[in-house]
Parts: structure tokens; sequence; C-alpha cells
């Protein structure tokens, strides 16, 4: 990856402004309580305490503000004032919105201000202003260099970020801006091919080798949805598994993402309008890889596996064909009927594998699959289908906590599944009738390959829109799951995002003592 190096420090570093521009970030009510003294060392000897004071006392954030307090080299920018229930605390879209407008693109500092339960979000959300894919010739283009953010914690009880605490917030930008690549590369790099190196480099570092099931293999397999979608295509299909196995573990996580490299619709091929930005269909397979790494890295406890579902959905002689038959890997028959309905075919493969072959009781699948999901939840919230009530509040919450925001949509197969009816097999790939719920029929679709008597937790989140901000991509997923899954971080930071245990061994929403989450 390109770009420039972005490192997070729980100090205070003594720097001149003229040298190392200084950006000061953070909600007017928490910049109202610094005394100059906090932020002294990062704007002498060019900003004095009374340019600080009328810098902060003019800020009048409308949902935004920042004032220059020397030339455009020191800055202290408030975040909105109003939060809404269904939004972030962390105001994060606004944070990343900020730093993308004022960064010089030079070597220069971040100070954040916010509270310790806001700060995962808002280093997530600065790592999405630095993106790190581009192919512009420009010679005074510089991206090799550093953006260091540093910390300062305000609040009651406040305790200083541990050396595990920075690494963390490393570890998930890291992750977030590797997201953010896959999708941003377009196919003719970021193939299938090239997807799965990215998955061997992630399991280097790890020190977990990948399992590889491609081409051919596939459907001897019984991989029929992911070989018949990718089977045309110049660079073959395939299911990759990152498994983090610790010692002592005793619950079987997958997080399946659906890793489309380029959407062309098949023989169902997709307008020219429509077509371009499908490079991004990869991102719910992108944001399970920059989530695997930053789970992992932090201590996940629990064994858990990433499973990759990728193909390219190409058009040409070999193609599948409307009114063509495939067995999924569930040993269900679909009858397609839309070959732009393809990421729920090869989602379903990677959901029964999970459950069959590594006897998963929790599977989460994400992915950009519906056009149907924007209109639902809009372009900041995925939409969250599942099988569990309390899963579902503890996602809405998680969504909250990271930044990746979430909203549930109707779960209800006995009123919906009837729409996949058909007549020569088990269902139809796509819906009879597209304006009856239908985010929630492709999420059903998958479900039905797990079962719809699985016993145990299924979660699908649907990040279409939220997967893009512009022509950038988001990382969305990234922040989301780790925190999700944080009661079982070894991270002390992502343990206190996350659900809590209880000695019973389910665990609960903190604050919601009364909603339990069964982890199997």
């Amino acid at each position: 990856m390109r770009g420039p190096k972005l490192q997070f420090s729980g100090t205070l570093s003594p720097t001149d402004p003229r040298k190392y521009p200084v950006l000061v970030i953070g909600q007017l009510k928490h910049l109202n309580t610094l005394s100059f003294s906090d932020v002294a060392s990062k704007l002498l000897p060019r900003v004095e305490e009374e340019a600080w004071t009328i810098g902060v006392s003019s800020l009048q954030p409308s949902p935004t503000d920042s004032c220059s307090l020397y030339l455009n080299l020191a800055t202290v920018a408030a975040l909105p004032i109003k939060c809404s229930r269904h939004n972030t605390p962390s105001r994060a879209h606004s944070i990343t919105k900020i730093v993308k407008t004022h960064s010089v693109g030079a070597e220069e500092y971040i100070v954040l201000v916010c509270e310790r339960s806001d700060l995962f979000a808002s280093a997530c959300a600065i790592a999405r202003a630095y993106p790190t894919y581009s192919r512009k010739t420009a010679s005074g283009s510089n991206t090799d260099y550093k953006v260091t953010v540093e910390v300062l914690l305000v609040g009651n009880g406040v305790t200083p970020l541990t050396s595990q605490d920075e690494q963390v917030l490393n570890d998930a930008a890291y992750g977030v801006r590797l997201a953010a690549h896959i999708v941003d590369s377009p196919a003719n790099e970021m193939h299938t091919d090239a997807f799965i190196e990215e998955a061997q480099k992630i399991g280097h570092l790890l020190n977990i080798e990948p399992s590889i099931i491609r081409g051919v293999d596939l459907v001897k397999r019984g991989f029929g949805g992911l070989y018949g979608v990718g089977k045309a295509a110049v660079h073959p299909p395939a299911l990759v598994v990152l498994s983090h196995k610790p010692e002592g573990a005793t619950e079987n996580i997958a997080w399946v993402g659906k890793g489309i490299v380029y959407d062309t619709g098949g023989l169902s091929i997709k307008t020219k309008t429509s077509m371009p930005g499908m490079k991004r269909d990869c991102g719910g397979a992108a944001g399970i890889l920059g989530a695997f790494y930053t789970a992992v890295k932090s201590g996940f406890t629990q064994n858990l596996h990433a499973i990759f579902c990728l193909a390219e959905n190409a058009v040409g002689p070999t193609a599948t064909k409307p009114d063509d038959i495939h067995t999924l890997y569930s040993g269900r028959t679909v009858e397609i009927n839309n070959t732009d309905a393809e990421g729920r075919l090869v989602l379903s493969d990677g959901v029964a594998y999970a459950a069959k072959d590594l006897r998963c009781t929790t599977v989460l699948d994400m992915a950009t699959l519906t056009g149907a999901q924007g209109t639902a939840t809009g372009k900041y919230h995925a939409g969250l289908l599942t099988n569990s009530d309390e899963w579902e509040e503890a996602t809405i919450r998680a969504g909250q906590v990271s930044g990746d925001l979430v909203h549930p949509l109707p779960y209800t197969p006995e009123l919906h599944f009837s729409e996949f009816a058909s007549a020569v097999a088990d269902m139809k790939n796509s819906v009879a009738d597209r304006s009856n719920a239908t985010a929630s029929c492709a999420g059903l679709f998958i479900a039905a390959h797990l079962g719809f008597d699985f016993v145990g937790t299924w979660l699908h989140v649907d990040m279409a829109y939220p997967v893009h901000c512009g022509e950038r991509a988001t990382g969305y997923g990234v922040a989301l799951l780790p925190t999700l899954f944080g009661h079982l971080s070894g991270s002390a930071l992502l343990r206190s995002l996350g659900p809590v245990a209880t000695e019973n061994g389910n665990c609960e929403s903190e604050g919601k003592a009364s909603k339990k989450i069964r982890l199997s």
C-alpha cells in the first residue's frame, strides 16, 4: 500500500507548527475543558494562549466549524453538537471529512480530543481520511510522509493509553486502510488471484497458512454457487479460508465475505451507468480481511475463521445462463433467473462451508449485496438481518460504538422466502416481487443454505452503500466486527467496547444486563 504512514500515540510531543502542521479536533464541549497548557506543546511558539482561547470561543459548529490559529498550519476544529440516537456519538463521519479538508499532504500532527468510549471509532475515522490507492502520475504527488495522531482523553476518571491500546489503534488503522485499498483497486489489478495474494500476506503477518480451493476444484467439491458465478472469468473463482485457532478455544466463529472483484451482472448485464463502481463488490471480503487482522492481532481468544468467497461475475461463452440450475454446497438446488443476483450464491456456499466443515455456531456474512439496502437504510447505515434479537441489539450498539453504523431489516422468512419459489428447483435466486423487502429477501436466501432451523446464530450485514463515500472506499466493517466481538478480545480497549461476558458463559451489552447474547 502507498500513502502516508499513520501512527497513533497516547502522548503529545513538542513540535513547531511552522515545521509540522497541527490539527486539534474534538467536540466543542471537550475543547472547552482544555487549558492552553494541555495543547501548548503542539502550538508554541507560533500560537499563544490568547489566540487559542479566542479561537476555541469563536467556534460555532453547525454542523462543524474550524478556526485557523496560525496561517493554515495550526487549526482547531469542532465536531457537530447534535447526535441523534441512531448516529455514532463519536461523530466519526464528520471526523473523516474534517481531516480530509485540513490535511496538508506533508508530515503533520493531529491532536484527537475525545472520551475513551469514542476513541476507537475516532481513530478508524481518521484512518479513512488517508486512502492508500492511487495511480496519479503528477510529479508533485507526495505520499511518503508521516501523520502522527496524538490522543488527548477527556472525561471523568480518565486513564492514559497503554502501549497495548496504541497498538490496537495502529492495527485497526492498518486494517481500515487495507480494506479501502482493496476496494479502491480496479479489477485489472485486484482480480481474484491478487486478492488471494492479499489474504496470503495477512496470513503471513499472523503466522496463518490459508486454505485455498480454486477453479474446477470448487465444483468437484460441491461449491456450485461460487463456481457458477466465476467460471467465465480469466482469473478463476476461489474459496479462501484464514483460521485463527488459539489454544484453549471452545467457540467456532466464522466471518464470511462476499468477494466479487468485479460485477458485470453476468448475462443479465448491467447498464453503462450502473456498472461503473462495481470494483467495490468485494467490499465485504475486504472488510473482513482487515477486521480479521485487527481481531487476531488484538489477541482473539476463540476460534475465528475468515472465509473469502472470491469471483469475478464475468460475461463469456461459459458464463452461467438464466434458467441454469446449480447445486450449492448446502445440497440445495437453485434455478438462476438473474445472473446479477450472484453475491447470495457465493455467500451461500461460504456459510454452508462454515457450518458443515468448520462446525461454526456463530456465522456472520458481510456483503455489498443489494441496491435495496441503500433504499432501506441509506448511505451510512448497513442493513442487518439476523435470527437473534439479542445479537441484533448488540450489533446496532457495536455500530454506534465503532462508527460503522448498522440498522436492522425485518427477519420474517415465513412472509418473504416464498418470493424465491421455483417449479423446477428448490428455489430461484432472485425474487418474484421486487417491491417486497428485497434487502431482507436477499439475506434470507443466504440463511436458507444454513437452514432456517440452524441452531446457532446467523448475522447478515449488507453494506452496499456504506462501503464507499463519494469515489473512495471507507473500509467499512473493520471497526464493526472487532467491536461486536470485543468480549472475546485480548485487548482491554476492545473488551470495554464489546458485549460484556457473564458468569454463565453468555454475554450482555454493557448497561443492558437483561439482554443476554448467546455465543452458541
